[in-house]
């Protein structure tokens, strides 16, 4: 009942959009600059949500926290002096990046995120965010990270403009460039998908040096060696091997103003199945290194049903990268949909196993 009123209340805001973004004040880079302390140093009743069986901080919950930070950065930016409420919505589209510079966060000192929109297109906003930690007086980095937010209409149904963004400095240009930058390289990289165009002659040479190494010479000549007989070499495994799986209910307690599931609890989960897939298959402790290209393809609806398949994609030394994809099953018309697929690129205390696939996909 609640939502369907915060609902029609939303219907109202339309009024309140611009008809084009030349109608919209510009904004500079400092104008959406935000400082948010987490005071798990000063406030330990907080460091309970935060802390993790290994004595340091769940980056799952970090990653909740920068989906928030990244849309009230947003929200910040396009801000007009006399509306009390925003008429857009905020959504984040993807994760560029997330680099981590430190191995370990400690549960027992403050941290403080900071953050700005660095980029806009005409219904786009990225937003760099950095993450540091408090020791001895002084505040470390921890990571950085990248987001995409979009704006849209206040039901969440239309695209909308955002204030356009004016760099002042050359430091600024050189950020505003790199955001535009980025954008063009997302383009390219969603045409040269798979499904759409062959892999490169080094791609090839690649896949095909995995598969010699795994066929099966010791079969009588070289004449009878077939492509279906296959062995593992020493200190693999098969990438079949190296996969969990997990389900979600989506409950409403996860859920944004929209009524559909929060996105930073998405990640989070899909975190946490990452991690332990590669905890599992590298026998030690995980850390998390980097995350990439998180795309929200679609939005999660309240009570569906979500599918999380993890699996370990590629290793190199103590360097583990699994990919988990996450689906939507809709029990009523039973048809499956892909919501996301996260990258996450993690490093062992020990060195792993190689992982080697056994079909060309």
């Amino acid at each position: 009942r609640d939502h369907v009123q915060a609902m029609q209340e939303r219907k109202a805001l339309h009024t309140l959009l611009a008809k084009r973004q030349e109608d919209l004040p510009p904004r500079r880079m400092k104008d959406s600059y935000l400082e948010v302390i987490l005071p798990l140093g000063s406030q330990p009743e907080i460091r309970e949500k935060y802390l993790n069986v290994h004595n340091s901080v769940r980056f799952g919950r970090i990653l909740e926290d920068l989906d928030s930070l990244g849309v009230l950065i947003c929200y910040t930016h396009t801000k007009q002096e006399m509306q009390p409420r925003s008429p857009l919505s905020i959504v984040t589209a993807l994760v560029d990046k997330i680099n981590l510079c430190k191995k370990i966060i400690y549960p027992d000192c403050d941290i403080k995120f900071t953050g700005n929109v660095s980029w806009v297109g005409r219904t786009s906003m990225e937003v760099k965010m950095h993450m540091l930690q408090l020791h001895d007086g002084d505040y470390s980095p921890v990571l950085d990270a990248t987001f995409v937010m979009v704006a849209r209409d206040p039901e969440n149904k239309r695209p909308a403009f955002v204030n356009p963004l004016v760099p002042e400095t050359p430091e600024e240009e050189e950020i505003f460039k790199q955001g535009e930058l980025n954008k063009l390289k997302r383009i390219d990289f969603s045409t040269a998908s798979l499904l759409k165009m062959a892999p490169t002659a080094e791609e090839r040479n690649i896949v095909h040096d995995i598969f010699l190494n795994t066929l099966d010479t010791r079969q009588e000549g070289e004449g009878t060696v077939s492509f279906r007989s296959r062995k593992l070499p020493p200190n693999s495994v098969w990438m079949e091997d190296a996969k969990l799986k997990g389900l979600q209910i989506c409950h409403p307690q996860e859920r944004n103003i929209f009524n559909r599931i929060f996105g930073g609890f998405l990640m989070r989960k899909a975190f946490e199945l990452g991690w332990a897939t590669a905890c599992s298959y590298g026998g030690s402790r995980p850390f998390i290194v980097s995350v990439d290209d998180i795309m929200f393809q679609r939005p999660v609806e309240v009570g569906s049903l979500l599918l999380l398949s993890a699996q370990v994609c590629y290793t190199e030394k103590n360097y583990i990268q699994v990919r988990v994809h996450s689906e939507v099953y809709d029990a009523d018309t039973r048809e499956h949909q892909t919501t996301n697929i996260f990258h996450f690129t993690f490093v062992s205390e020990n060195e792993v196993p190689r992982v080697v696939p056994k079909t060309y996909g």
